[in-house]
């Protein structure tokens, strides 16, 4: 006969909320959230052009881009 660990049973809650993808990913840098993204090398290379044209960095040109789909639409 094997001995056994008595097991405290858990709440759904801490059951979900102990779960490696129920934190958000990144850290936080101010009001903003750092993520992480994974780019095409020649897209990477067009978006950088373009933000050196327009005078803005990389993060700034994305960011720009990500809010005018979410706000105007594809």
């Amino acid at each position: 006969m094997a001995i056994t660990k008595a097991v405290k049973p858990k709440t759904t809650e801490s059951f979900i909320s102990g779960a490696p993808d129920a934190k958000p990913a990144g850290v936080r840098k101010g009001t903003k959230q750092q993520i992480t993204l994974t780019i095409a090398p020649d897209l990477l290379a067009k978006v950088d052009e373009m933000a050196e044209r327009m005078g803005q960095s990389r993060a700034a040109l994305i960011n720009l881009a990500i809010y005018r789909v979410v706000e105007g639409g594809v």
